[in-house]
């Protein structure tokens, strides 16, 4: 891998790939098919262009939004790469000479949308040399996935008519279900499956329930004063709740918002998502879809006002923070009437088992006193085994006991019943009913029949939930719902490990206001994001003057500030304090072209700010 380590400095910047990367490259150097999951900012997008550029021919990068195209290409030519997005709203003139540099060979990169790959494929594609094809936000083609558009179902041609061209699908987020789905819908041959961590431990997590709406605007407003000068998401299920909350912050606490939903005119839509793009506004509320279609790196915080579907849902949401790896915090905001609202949209679903479950999880993890971290990774299938201690679970932790003894009981009630029984049927066998179904099918016969009936149902359907959070046992979505044990699981159950659970407490008024008092005195969101991301950096002057400079470029430019240098980048310029070209090539994010276009103007001042100070 010399070469591709060699690229990989000279045009991104940086001297190491992240885990996976690397055999993800060789695997499409070597044309064959993957699939990734990685989450956002986790390095997606250098598993499709690193190849790209490396490999004879022009890659096609398959992407669902104009804006999320334009982003990566303005980012790539940034790094001095060749690349051009294809879209409908472009002049022809403009559209004419992309595609003449594509069958000229000069272009590395080409992106397109779905729709456009299919109208341009007869035209433009089959009369290029492809390198190979990338399919962005890959989750999109399955109708188990949260987000499935039709338009995505018409990829499936690409293997026929392009066999010998190398297809990788990537996603931030998807279950085993849409996995699977994604590699049969597209067709691809023998395909490898790379999961990348979905931990981001540079996002601290925090749910707030039953607060009331002025209750959330106040302790937002706290938040975001928090926070001067950071850019941020407040995400609304209601195009109106947009609105009305972008108005009160900007009218009533002189905060300056903006909101964006489908509902306002393509223009204003374009003006919301530009002015926060380049920093002209820090704040933005918005609905669900936005965040998606842009690849800004600097969002350090995230705050849902209402409660998503589904944790897929979520963690894509959140993972739109902190991007760039630099300390960022998310804060979700939890009611009783969200959970009441998405019920109904579930109920009247297509899928209304799947999406009903999805929904439970996703409550589950709203209120839990498990660390919430641990919840997210168990969900995508990962094992953590230590609690994070950058959640809010975490950071005010409940009792806990250890609970071997429940979790043996109940994977012992599954394996003997072959891994055939849903939720309601182990508790009954636990807990030795007479049910008629358990009957006929012989389960009170079973050694572990009656061997919690020391407790209540409403007792081993928390403790349940917790071993499904935690990891040791899952849902099999494909067959009934029915419940299988883990490899984690089945540690514990032979005496391999023990775990603790959390002690269970009878259900509280959560939305009674002396007890939403008591919640908001105890666990509001802390300041902690700015301590960590300004005023704990090695030099908070040298930063300020780094970011002015970098706002400078960036207007003059006319282009975000983030594609100059991202906020990782500025941090690693005040750690290592460059003061000649040769240390600032150094830093991470700093390639061939970056170097040679702004490596004077940031050793200058950082020569001026450090003789200043002496």
């Amino acid at each position: 891998m010399d070469e591709q380590l060699r690229l990989l400095k000279k045009f991104f910047g940086y001297d190491d790939f992240r885990p996976l990367q690397a055999d993800i490259i060789k695997r499409t150097i070597e044309k064959k098919d993957s699939l990734v999951l990685m989450p956002t900012g986790g390095g997606k997008s250098i598993c499709y262009q690193l190849p790209a550029i490396y490999m004879p021919g022009t890659a096609i990068i398959i992407s669902p939004l104009i804006a999320l195209m334009k982003d990566q290409v303005e980012g790539l030519i940034a790094n001095g790469i060749p690349a051009a997005a294809l879209n409908s709203a472009m002049p022809d003139g403009e559209k004419w000479q992309i595609k003449q540099r594509c069958l000229q060979g000069r272009m590395k990169l080409l992106y397109i949308s779905p729709e456009g790959m299919i109208s341009e494929l007869e035209r433009l594609l089959l009369q290029m040399e492809i390198s190979l094809i990338a399919i962005d936000e890959a989750h999109c083609i399955s109708q188990w996935g949260h987000d499935f558009r039709p338009e995505y179902t018409q990829l499936a041609v690409l293997k026929e008519r392009f066999p010998g061209v190398p297809v990788i699908a990537l996603t931030a987020t998807a279950d085993k279900i849409t996995r699977h789905d994604i590699v049969e819908q597209l067709k691809l041959n023998d395909p490898e499956t790379f999961i990348s961590s979905f931990d981001r431990p540079n996002l601290s997590l925090a749910v707030r329930r039953g607060l009331s709406p002025k209750e959330k605007i106040a302790e937002i407003v706290r938040f975001i004063r928090f926070r001067p000068g950071q850019s941020g998401i407040i995400y609304c299920r209601k195009r109106s709740d947009t609105e009305a909350v972008a108005d009160i912050l900007t009218d009533k606490h002189s905060i300056p918002a903006i909101a964006y939903h489908a509902g306002l005119t393509p223009t204003k839509r374009e003006k919301a998502q530009d002015d926060f793009i380049n920093d002209r506004v820090d704040v933005v509320c918005a609905t669900i879809a936005f965040g998606m279609g842009i690849d800004k790196s600097n969002i350090r915080w995230v705050i849902h006002y209402n409660m998503p579907g589904s944790i897929e849902n979520y963690y894509q949401e959140i993972g739109r923070s902190g991007r760039d790896g630099v300390a960022s915090d998310t804060v979700l905001y939890y009611s009783l009437g969200d959970l009441v609202l998405l019920r109904r949209f579930a109920e009247e679903s297509g899928q209304v088992n799947i999406n009903m479950e999805k929904l439970y999880r996703m409550q589950r993890y709203c209120e839990t006193d498990l660390c919430r971290r641990r919840i997210l990774l168990s969900y995508f299938g990962e094992e953590a085994t230590d609690d994070c201690g950058n959640c809010d679970v975490c950071r005010n932790p409940p009792r806990q006991f250890d609970g071997s003894i429940l979790i043996q009981k109940a994977l012992s009630a599954i394996l003997r019943t072959e891994e055939r029984a849903g939720m309601r049927m182990l508790i009954d066998i636990l807990r030795g009913s007479a049910r008629m179904e358990l009957l006929q099918l012989n389960y009170h016969q079973l050694k572990t029949y009656g061997a919690g009936r020391d407790l209540s149902y409403p007792v081993w359907k928390e403790y349940i939930y917790q071993m499904l959070q935690l990891g040791f046992i899952e849902i099999d979505y494909l067959n009934n719902q029915v419940l299988k044990a883990t490899p984690l699981g089945r540690k514990v159950l032979f005496g391999e490990a023990k775990a603790m659970l959390t002690l269970y407490k009878e259900p509280e008024e959560v939305f009674a206001s002396k007890n939403v008092k008591k919640d908001r005195k105890t666990s509001a969101p802390s300041p902690a994001g700015i301590s960590r991301t300004d005023s704990g950096a090695p030099d908070a002057a040298l930063m300020t003057a780094l970011r002015q400079l970098r706002k400078q470029l960036a207007q003059q430019e006319k282009m975000p500030a983030y594609i100059i240098f991202s906020d990782a980048s500025l941090q690693d310029m005040v750690f290592k304090k460059p003061v000649t070209l040769e240390t600032f090539s150094e830093v991470k994010g700093v390639g061939d072209t970056k170097l040679e276009k702004y490596g004077n103007m940031f050793v200058s001042l950082i020569r001026s700010v450090l003789n200043g100070r002496e």
